[in-house]
């Protein structure tokens, strides 16, 4: 059924409750379910939800877990609402509404969920992408350096100039993860190669993000990655006759000739997953970091212009990741002033990857303060 629109402060927002019919129901007790009322669960996004990015392949993520709860579950979202002040009051406001698991998938919600959470001992929580946890809070995110490895190396085969482009929101250690594992990716084909960054300082500003990739172009990139939750750089890719990377969603009908591949999302699997917890009785909280090989993601079909030895180099390496033969940030690799990092024999651990806050060799610039 459509969602019905309910009313809503603050304005700027869209809020939408959907309820999965059906004569099962549910009540929160001691972090688990009774079966009285269907489970309450609340969402809140940090920009609209259009038809490809990352809250786009969230929102998906969550019409497919209610689609494996008919009538289970009942689903109040809250779009655009930006990463401060009113995210807290929304958040509260879920709670006020009775939401009984609340996700809140940006990492800019991570302090916001944290002090609304304390108030509320009751209610469970789970963030995105955040790294912190309490005791009715998990954080979830998953390995997306790992298809971006990937990219950079499809980018090392296809560029002609060398050089390659990333349009970035926040220097937090997710977008640095993802643009060193592009250019490890792109430096294991060309070592010379350069990847130049441009930040936007925003998850959603089309007109920004274009600018930004036209800058990079006129550096001399001929490929174009980004780390926004909009498709404007591939679009503007488009327009300037250049190859672009979709991520979050695959961008191929908005740019069929140009998208090389894309990083595509799948958070079906986490929320479903966190659902049958908390109604079996049996959620634990904790941190999830879902990876490649669990189907958390994946690279987007390939584009017809890639040469057949090279989707079977790509694909080669795709086999590797999913069998854990592979590691982006295994080493041995440099930052970008000259610093070992790591050495051969040595990778870095999950908490290594999740502090990142350089650039490997090969990224031109300092990473913002």
């Amino acid at each position: 059924m459509q969602p019905k629109p309910l009313s809503l402060q603050p304005s700027f927002a869209r809020r939408r409750t959907v309820l999965a019919l059906g004569a099962f129901s549910t009540g929160l007790a001691a972090m688990g379910v009774r079966a009285q009322a269907p489970l309450k669960v609340g969402v809140i996004y940090n920009t609209p939800i259009t038809d490809v990015g990352w809250n786009f392949q969230h929102h998906s993520g969550i019409q497919a877990m209610e689609k494996a709860f008919p009538g289970k579950v009942k689903v109040e979202f809250v779009e655009n609402v930006a990463e401060g002040p009113d995210a807290e009051r929304v958040i509260r406001g879920l709670v006020q509404n009775g939401n009984q698991l609340i996700f809140t998938p940006s990492f800019g919600y991570m302090e916001p969920t944290l002090r609304v959470a304390a108030d509320f001992p009751k209610v469970i929580f789970a963030n995105g992408t955040g790294y912190k946890q309490a005791a009715n809070v998990a954080s979830y995110s998953a390995k997306f350096y790992e298809a971006r490895y990937l990219l950079g190396v499809l980018a090392g085969h296809m560029s002609k100039s060398g050089i390659a482009g990333y349009v970035a929101a926040f220097p937090i250690p997710e977008v640095l993860q993802g643009i060193n594992a592009f250019t490890l990716g792109m430096r294991s084909v060309n070592p010379k190669a350069e990847v130049r960054v441009v930040w936007v300082n925003s998850w959603f500003d089309p007109p920004k993000e274009a600018q930004a990739t036209t800058a990079l172009i006129n550096l001399g990139a001929d490929v174009i990655s980004n780390h926004t939750n909009s498709p404007a750089s591939v679009i503007e890719a488009v327009a300037k006759g250049k190859y672009a990377f979709g991520y979050q969603s695959d961008m191929k009908k908005l740019a069929p000739k140009a998208q090389l591949s894309a990083v595509v999302h799948h958070w079906g699997p986490y929320y479903t997953d966190v659902v049958k917890q908390v109604l079996a009785g049996t959620w634990k909280g904790g941190n999830k970091l879902g990876s490649y090989a669990e189907g958390y993601i994946e690279i987007a079909p390939m584009n017809a212009a890639v040469p057949a030895d090279v989707q079977a180099k790509v694909r080669a390496l795709e086999a590797d990741l999913k069998a854990a033969k592979l590691m982006p940030f295994g080493g041995p690799f440099k930052d970008n002033d000259g610093k070992d990092i790591t050495v051969a024999g040595k990778g870095l651990s999950d908490a290594d990857i999740g502090g990142m806050n350089y650039y490997v060799a090969g990224v031109v610039g300092k990473v913002p303060k």
